[in-house]
């Protein structure tokens, strides 16, 4: 177990969200990682760069190679990138000769950004379903008690009487907006990077296209015409889709505990958390959770937005500060999904207390 709030032996039980975890998991960087690799020796041998047989015999020794991680760990505290000792454990695993079918005319960004592309395109339909699930929960919901009466509050005082639904409708239409949100920027998010060493792919020669097209196809993911390296607008915008879900959720999480209030009981759901001093109360915690990862999230966009600015054909700082904010803005997002999805469950009345 780790120190971070999403790993922590104890503040991981609110934090924690184990779907989203098992994606940006080591082992399961690493499976993508690797999958890269052989998909490019794969490339190599259709290209007639290596002779074919060779590079099929390399690909299947990367694609079982044991890996060790504690290796991978001590090159990364010198060459900054993981790829280095990777290639040199595969290297040593090779029959003699076999180095011409691996890593040759990529380069460590190719490796490290198609296996964070992949993991993308894994939290994208874990969070598509989540959004679609959480959807008809909330239309379940309308259809329960939408015509049910409830006091309009604006500024957080009584306004006009309406309905459930009209307080419903403000949860659930954002959360729609996102699936769609989220159709349109994946393919311009779950693209191959490949550049090689200053991004110009001029290792690969006439062969540069027919490279590309056979890895993009080989891991599902769609071909580019240039490396986009220094170019981070994507892994951006994905970020800030992340936010935009969190924030829908931290905008309902705000309202039910609102309406939770002792005075005002607009909301009634099973279950709840206890307080230590006081045993009659049963505090909104899932509901101010969401709040909380909401800002969380709404504060690690502006790294990411720091992370767009790649000096030259590549960074090393902005790179890594990429590293350190998108996982756990997915882990926030994934666990505000999850958190969402069961408070909701759990309501049992909406509507005015008498």
């Amino acid at each position: 177990m780790g120190t971070t709030a999403f790993d922590h032996p104890w503040l991981s039980g609110l934090f924690t969200d184990p779907e989203t975890a098992a994606i940006l998991s080591p082992d399961r960087q690493m499976a993508h990682m690797l999958a890269f690799e052989a998909a490019w020796s794969r490339a190599l041998g259709a290209t007639g760069r290596v002779p074919a047989a060779l590079a099929e015999q390399v690909a299947g020794i990367v694609d079982t190679a044991p890996i060790d991680l504690d290796d991978i760990a001590a090159g990364m505290a010198t060459d900054g990138v993981p790829i280095p000792r990777l290639v040199a454990q595969l290297t040593a695993l090779l029959p003699q000769g076999g180095g011409a079918a691996l890593h040759k005319g990529a380069t460590s960004q190719d490796v490290v950004d198609t296996a964070l592309v992949l993991a993308l395109r894994d939290l994208s339909d874990l969070f598509d379903a989540r959004l679609t699930a959480l959807v008809a929960t909330l239309r379940g919901l309308e259809d329960r008690f939408g015509d049910a009466p409830l006091m309009g509050r604006t500024r957080m005082q009584a306004a006009e009487r309406m309905t459930v639904r009209d307080r419903l409708l403000p949860w659930r239409l954002p959360l729609e907006g996102h699936r769609a949100r989220l159709a349109a920027l994946r393919p311009a998010v779950e693209r191959v990077q490949i550049g090689g060493a200053s991004g110009d792919r001029r290792a690969l020669g006439a062969d540069a296209d027919a490279v590309v097209a056979h890895v993009a196809q080989a891991l599902g993911l769609q071909p580019t015409a240039k490396a986009w390296h220094a170019m981070r607008e994507g892994v951006a915008d994905y970020a800030g889709w992340l936010s935009l879900v969190s924030g829908s959720l931290g905008k309902i999480g705000q309202d039910v505990a609102l309406m939770a209030q002792q005075g005002i009981g607009e909301i009634a759901m099973s279950g709840g958390g206890g307080s230590s001093a006081m045993p009659h109360k049963q505090n909104p915690v899932a509901a101010e959770l969401l709040v909380t990862l909401a800002r969380f999230n709404a504060v690690q966009v502006s790294a990411i937005h720091h992370a767009l600015v790649h000096e030259q054909e590549r960074s090393g700082a902005a790179w890594a500060l990429e590293w350190l904010v998108l996982p756990q803005m997915a882990l926030a997002t994934g666990r505000a999904l999850a958190t969402a999805q069961d408070m909701l469950a759990r309501v049992t009345r909406i509507g005015d207390a008498d």
